[in-house]
């Protein structure tokens, strides 16, 4: 009889497990990567936005990162490795292709963004250690580069996306306020090439690509080509960029405080775009200031561009 009973509670038991694992979430393979956008996020105060930006070309600071990170999941799911070609960037979807041009000695590298960050309010890009090395910035810690966007990076499994959302890398989120996000593009810094449009919405990627492609979701290779090196680039950090003038006026006026900000007209797409700012600086150290300022008198888009 008490074998029976046995019997009996051990199909009850696993029966209640099998619903149990039937109704849980679906988890990331340690190692798989997903293709994600990601919801918006909060990291110190400042909020993020990650979107589908085929177009996206800005330049800024990067930074690396690289032993305390290696080893451990990225945002995307995947599994950070310093020595990789791979990047982590606050709002390209996941995983992006993108390549990462030095505009202080001309060396670009494609890489492959899997990871959310850098939080530091100064960066744009955080890059592996092998990256780094590769654009002849590890030792220095930092770099003024150009980053564009290539194209979606290759997932093991094309049909998981966005319903997986990993949080960002040492950050807690919460919900997005309910507010209108503008956004700018750049004009390429002098001496640059500018990259060629591209059509928008982007083609979800094949898998077996044929020999010899150049789609712009080929992984990276490691080859580092040289491009033009600027004759001279300067730190700006800039606030706003208004298609009305009067208000890039009022937002200078409100920051008095911190220093002269400057006001300036520039074309973007044939249509007059009024930019506030602050620079030039001279060196990295003199924008953090700057920026951190900005921000914290309530400019949460404030940001560095190098031109």
């Amino acid at each position: 009889m008490e074998s029976a009973l046995g019997t009996a509670r051990a199909i009850i038991l696993l029966g209640m497990a099998i619903i149990v694992a039937s109704c849980a979430p679906r988890t990331v393979e340690k190692g798989a990567g997903i293709y994600k956008v990601g919801n918006p996020y909060n990291i110190n105060g400042v909020w993020y936005y990650p979107q589908e930006d085929p177009f996206y070309d800005e330049t800024g600071v990067a930074s690396w990162y690289g032993e305390d990170f290696h080893g451990k999941q990225t945002a995307n799911g995947e599994i950070y490795n310093m020595q990789a070609l791979t990047a982590a960037h606050r709002t390209l979807p996941l995983p992006s292709i993108v390549r990462v041009t030095n505009l202080e000695n001309g060396r670009s590298l494609r890489l492959r963004v899997n990871d959310r960050g850098p939080y530091a309010r100064g960066r744009i890009i955080d890059v592996s250690k092998q990256a780094a090395d590769l654009l002849g910035f590890q030792r220095n810690g930092t770099a003024k580069v150009r980053v564009q966007y290539e194209g979606r990076g290759r997932v093991a499994d094309p049909t998981q996306s966005a319903e997986i959302d990993t949080s960002p890398r040492s950050a807690g989120t919460r919900a997005a306020p309910v507010t209108s996000v503008a956004a700018t593009t750049l004009a390429p810094p002098p001496g640059a090439v500018a990259s060629a449009a591209r059509a928008a919405p982007l083609p979800t990627p094949i898998m077996t690509p044929q020999a010899g492609s150049t789609a712009a979701w080929d992984e990276p290779d490691g080859v580092v080509t040289n491009q033009p090196v600027p004759p001279s680039t300067r730190l700006w950090v800039q606030v706003g960029s208004f298609t009305i003038g009067s208000n890039a006026t009022r937002l200078a006026a409100t920051l008095s405080g911190i220093g002269a900000a400057r006001t300036s007209m520039v074309m973007l797409n044939g249509k007059p775009m009024y930019r506030v700012r602050f620079g030039p600086f001279n060196s990295i150290e003199e924008a953090d200031g700057i920026l951190d300022r900005v921000i914290n008198a309530g400019q949460n888009g404030a940001h560095i561009i190098v031109e």
